[in-house]
């Protein structure tokens, strides 16, 4: 029954962002709202990390600590440009997904040292 619920919900919600006037501007709204609010508890969830585990940073040598900060730039900045990069094609999809994977490796490769002479 709660099932039947929840999808009657949704058509309603979908019905009214169709067919209201200035329902398409409501969602948007609604959308970036949500995605604003989700971008902040990503940052506070960083910030406790890093006030959390500021020791062990500093114990990884400036090398390890640079790779991970360049490898955590590099997703910050794939992220941003994610858009522009998929609108070039299936060349800048594999460039945005190298990017990220490679950012992935280098944080790997910091963990794995963290955890072996940490």
């Amino acid at each position: 029954m709660t099932v039947a619920r929840n999808v009657a919900i949704i058509l309603v919600l979908a019905a009214a962002v169709a067919f209201i006037p200035g329902g398409g501007t409501t969602a948007a709204v609604a959308g970036a709202v949500l995605s604003t609010l989700i971008l902040v508890a990503l940052v506070v969830f960083a910030a406790r990390l890093y006030r959390d585990h500021r020791l062990d940073l500093d114990m990884l040598g400036d090398r390890w600590r640079g790779l991970l900060y360049g490898a955590v730039g590099v997703i910050v900045l794939a992220m941003a440009a994610r858009e522009r990069l998929q609108d070039q094609g299936s060349g800048g999809t594999i460039v945005w997904i190298g990017l990220l994977a490679g950012s992935a490796y280098a944080i790997y490769l910091v963990w794995r040292h963290y955890r072996t002479y940490g």
